[in-house]
């Protein structure tokens, strides 16, 4: 990006305007141009897998061509409103606002006590079964799905905005959005989404690692345990399925002193995932808020980092380009 103001607008325009209900989100129009695409492959491919690589490359690359032909047209109209449409792109890449409040939500449910709704809430925002969830649950449920979604809703389009502007941020995007739809591991999808799920690790690789230690960080300017928060990244980290879903989860897990992971029910069926971190502290409402907090600022300070790493790419490009 060449405008360096693009980024900390694209936040601030997340920051207070979220998803607004009704809004024809980008990614929901990649959701429903990958599930069109899927009943098309499927129908004249016979190998799933074949299938699904090639419903993944035309969706990853409609989501990268889609956008430089709106920002290349706003050009042709005026330069600054190239940049404005690459803030707005941006913008729709990253979800901070709503991972914040669909946690409140989760919080404020308890605070009054309310564990219908809370079991609700969560609901929204897990794939597990909540209907007999009690409140340790409850509060685990939400701060796994903040720990995880802290990189792929929001610190990994911020990296590869600041990387390579609006268009690869919309193309990771694309990426997350096809591992949601198709990287499950039964018999529908274990083939046809094997290409999506393996896009995802590798583009999730370097933010998950770069995004980790900014939150141990960020615990330590907020007064939490950020030495425990470091031991349990190294510790735990690695112990997830997904080679990226666990560093977060992990740190966040050491930096409010407490112990995410273990059995989860889905469809009935129960399912174990590795223990991240030490049970020393009990499982309270108020530590959604806790971790809040840290990802908020671990939010901002990545993407100052990003921001200024992709400045110095930029900058040894233009001068290679020059030399």
């Amino acid at each position: 990006m060449n405008s360096i103001w693009i980024l900390p607008a694209s936040i601030l325009l997340d920051l207070g305007f979220g998803d607004p209900q009704g809004f024809p989100h980008p990614v929901r129009l990649i959701g429903k141009f990958a599930r069109f695409m899927e009943k098309i492959t499927r129908k004249y491919i016979f190998s799933e897998k074949f299938a699904g690589i090639i419903t993944s490359f035309s969706v990853y690359s409609i989501s990268f061509i889609f956008p430089w032909v709106i920002i290349e047209f706003s050009r042709y109209l005026h330069p600054f409103l190239a940049e404005l449409t690459s803030a707005f792109i941006i913008y729709t890449s990253i979800a901070l606002k709503d991972l914040l409040d669909h946690s409140k939500d989760v919080y404020s449910a308890l605070h009054e006590n309310d564990l219908e709704k809370a079991r609700l809430m969560v609901g929204r925002i897990v794939g597990r079964d909540t209907a007999n969830l009690e409140e340790p649950e409850i509060v685990r449920a939400g701060l796994e799905s903040v720990g995880e979604s802290l990189v792929d809703g929001i610190t990994a389009p911020l990296f590869f905005a600041a990387l390579g502007g609006p268009c690869l941020a919309m193309f990771y995007r694309s990426i997350n959005t096809l591992d949601s739809l198709f990287g499950y591991k039964n018999e529908i999808y274990l083939k046809f989404g094997w290409a999506s799920a393996r896009m995802d690790d590798l583009a999730n690789y370097i933010p998950a690692r770069l995004t980790a230690p900014i939150l141990c960080i960020s615990s330590a300017i907020l007064g939490f345990y950020p030495l425990r928060s470091l031991k349990i990244l190294i510790r735990d980290g690695k112990k997830h399925p997904s080679p990226n879903s666990g560093l977060c989860e992990a740190a966040l897990a050491g930096a409010l002193k407490i112990q995410l992971g273990g059995r989860n029910y889905y469809s009935g069926i129960p399912s174990e995932k590795p223990k991240l971190g030490d049970p020393d502290r009990k499982l309270v409402p108020n530590l959604i808020l806790d971790a809040n907090r840290i990802i908020f600022l671990t939010s901002i300070l990545s993407s100052v980092l990003f921001l200024g790493l992709g400045q110095v790419i930029h900058l040894i490009i233009g001068a290679f380009f020059q030399s």
